[in-house]
C-alpha cells in the first residue's frame, strides 16, 4: 500500500481528451514527513507513520515534541499510519504527491459533513404521509407508523427514524487521478470527496 495525507481545497472541472467536462476535487496532498517506522519485531505489525500540517509549539505536548524531534521535523497537526507501506522511506524523509500518476485509481477516506439532528425526509428520503386534509395538518414530513401493535409490541432495531446525520468516516473507492501538480502539491481526483473544504483526507492505493 502507498498513501498520503492531504487537505481538501475545493472542486473544479476540467476537460478530458474527448472534450467531456469532468468534475473533480482539488486536494493539497503533502508533503508528508515519515515520523515513525513500525516493524513486526518491535510493534507486532509493519506500518509507516506519516505527519502532515504545521502545528504551533505552544499547542504541542512535550511527548509530541520529542516524537517529532526523532524525525528532525517541526510539530505536525495530523499523523496517520499506513500498514505495509510499499515505498522504501527512512525516518525524517518526505512523501510527496508525485507517488501517484495520472490515470491511476485511488481510494479516498474522509469525514462527511455533519448535518445535525435531521428528520426522516432529509435523512432517509421519506415522502411524508401525504397531502393535508380536513383534520390532518402538519403531517407532510412525518414518519408515519413505526411498529406493530399486539404481536411484536415493540419497535425493531434498525428502524429508519430521525437522528444524527453526517459526520461519518467514508471511503470512496476507485476514483481516478485526473492530474498531478508536483510543484504545488496538488492532485485532482475525479468526482466528489467526502468532507468540507479544509478537511483532512487520506489518499490510498
Amino acid at each position: 500500500m502507498k498513501g498520503i495525507i492531504g487537505k481538501k481545497i475545493g472542486m473544479t472541472s476540467v476537460f478530458d481528451a474527448a472534450g467531456k467536462q469532468v468534475a473533480c476535487t482539488i486536494v493539497e496532498a503533502g508533503p508528508n514527513v515519515v515520523t515513525q517506522l513500525k516493524t513486526v519485531g518491535t510493534d507486532g505489525y509493519a506500518a509507516t507513520q506519516l505527519a502532515f500540517g504545521e502545528k504551533k509549539e505552544k499547542n504541542t505536548t512535550k511527548a509530541e515534541k520529542n516524537h517529532f524531534a526523532k524525525a528532525q521535523t517541526s510539530p505536525k497537526s495530523f499523523v496517520k499510519e499506513f500498514r505495509n507501506f510499499s515505498l522504501e522511506k527512512n525516518l525524517g524523509e518526505t512523501v510527496t504527491v508525485d507517488i501517484f500518476a495520472e490515470g491511476e485509481k485511488v481510494d479516498v477516506v474522509g469525514t462527511t459533513k455533519g448535518k445535525g439532528f435531521q428528520g426522516v425526509v432529509k435523512r432517509h428520503g421519506f415522502s411524508g404521509v401525504g397531502q393535508q386534509s380536513h383534520g390532518q395538518h402538519d403531517r407532510q414530513r412525518a414518519p408515519g407508523s413505526i411498529g406493530n401493535s399486539s404481536d411484536a409490541s415493540r419497535v425493531f432495531k434498525g428502524m429508519r427514524m430521525a437522528g444524527r446525520m453526517g459526520n461519518d468516516r467514508v471511503k470512496l473507492k476507485g476514483l481516478k487521478v485526473i492530474k498531478v501538480f508536483p510543484d504545488q502539491n496538488y492532485i485532482l481526483i475525479s468526482g466528489s470527496v467526502p468532507g468540507h473544504n479544509g478537511s483532512i483526507v487520506l489518499i490510498q492505493k
